[in-house]
């Protein structure tokens, strides 16, 4: 390669991070950002059922009051997956035995959903630790850029359902420079040395993130979505991308290299509102980690601190069901709020991570959500181990984690070495 070439491609590299950094960063003005200015709010009871009854016990919980929450949550916020079915296949497309420098077996597998002319194709990158003879814990995720974007390694393959475009443009861009662009977010030479398997699959596969009316993605495996034929109560994105989870779940029980019942679910941003969600309807998902996940996430909505529920309904119409439109300025009449979220994964383990610069995720509502959903983990024996927001980079580990560290809205090393030693207290 001349030195022009390798110009140009350095250029490349740094406008596609500075593009992802300004993008995941962005702190908007005008919004509430001073705690002396919060206005009181109300939060409903999780141990309060919709008929009165008092919740003194597990049992009720997992027979009355969780149910009723759930419903809420798919009426209400994500939307009601479908129930049905679908066709699975899988195609094993690429395997590497000496990768990560020898020490990590690769896999590169198709998970085709759907049949005839109605199919989706998620694409799942595995690694595992190269020497293991018992079925291993793993960290299923989503990733925002492609699956070449989470490490330098060169035999990762492109995707080719990458939909960038927020606008509905539909632009198959992945590129060679941007391969290992966002390697700092994900700690996977970590994870295989302490015994872990990864597994992360582009978001995109699943469902597009944009506005289209549910034409394309795990959407349109189901129906021929549109406007006029969907219910106010119809799943939105993040529940999409919760129900692929679920999906490559499905695929992980199959591996026998994988214990199935040790898989955790980690998310960040929307993508960590989805982890919440995934772990709140599929109680398969062992552990559940939540990293700056904000409004719609871990974060109180009726705090309206940051972002709100009427800037994230206008801003991402397709996220949530329409359901979720009604509390747009109302938060207070929502039957919900995120602590509830938080309670659905009971008694498993639940970490929320929370950054102090990203004020845009409310990282005090985050730590608020935990607190006030630990009532539910103590009918299970179970505590959170806070009674105050901990101090900066000072993590709690109880059956509920918790942590705010210094920086800003992403995923960094230090958030890692959190959930790799919340995972190592409660996945072996």
């Amino acid at each position: 390669m001349n030195i022009g070439m390798k110009l140009n491609s350095l250029l490349g590299r740094i406008y596609s991070f500075l593009i992802f950094s300004m993008t995941m960063n962005a702190q908007p003005k005008g919004y509430l950002y001073d705690e002396s200015k919060v206005i009181p709010y109300e939060l409903p009871d999780p141990l309060v059922c919709q008929d009165g009854t008092k919740v003194e016990t597990a049992q009720t919980w997992i027979e009355k009051r969780r149910p009723e929450i759930l419903k809420l949550f798919k009426e209400e916020v994500y939307g009601e997956s479908p129930e049905n079915k679908i066709p699975m296949r899988i195609e094993i497309v690429e395997e590497g035995q000496d990768a990560l420098g020898g020490k990590a077996i690769r896999n590169q597998v198709a998970i085709i959903l759907g049949e005839s002319n109605r199919t989706r194709s998620i694409n799942l990158l595995l690694y595992l630790p190269k020497v293991s003879n018992q079925p291993l814990p793993a960290f299923l995720t989503l990733n925002f850029q492609g699956n070449h974007t989470v490490h330098s390694d060169p035999a990762i393959l492109l995707p080719n359902t990458w939909v960038r475009n927020r606008n509905g443009i539909k632009d198959n861009c992945a590129r060679e420079i941007d391969r290992g662009l966002a390697a700092s977010r994900w700690a996977i030479s970590d994870m295989i040395n302490r015994g872990y398997a990864f597994a992360t699959v582009y978001y995109g596969d699943i469902d597009p993130d944009f506005d289209d009316g549910f034409q394309n993605g795990a959407h349109a495996l189901f129906s021929q979505s549109d406007s006029e034929r969907r219910k106010p109560s119809d799943w939105g994105s993040i529940a999409g991308w919760a129900w692929g989870l679920s999906r490559c779940l499905d695929y992980l029980e199959q591996d026998p290299r994988i214990d199935g019942k040790r898989v955790a679910v980690m998310g960040h941003s929307r993508l960590g509102k989805t982890s919440l969600w995934a772990g709140a309807i599929d109680e398969r998902f062992a552990m559940v980690i939540s990293n700056n996940s904000g409004c719609g996430g871990a974060a109180l909505s009726r705090r309206r601190f940051g972002e709100t529920v009427k800037r994230i309904n206008t801003s991402f119409p397709h996220w949530f069901c329409e359901n979720y439109k009604k509390y747009n300025d109302k938060e207070e009449n929502c039957p919900v709020d995120q602590h509830m979220l938080i309670a659905l994964t009971a008694p498993r383990p639940v970490y929320i991570a929370s950054a102090e610069e990203d004020r845009w995720a409310d990282p005090k509502g985050e730590f608020l959500s935990a607190l006030h959903a630990e009532p539910v983990y103590q009918l299970f024996g179970k505590s959170f181990g806070a009674k105050k927001r901990p101090i900066l980079n000072h993590p709690v580990h109880g059956q509920i984690g918790y942590h705010v560290r210094n920086g800003k809205h992403d995923v960094t090393a230090y958030d890692w070495n959190q959930y790799l030693d919340f995972a190592d207290q409660h996945l072996k």
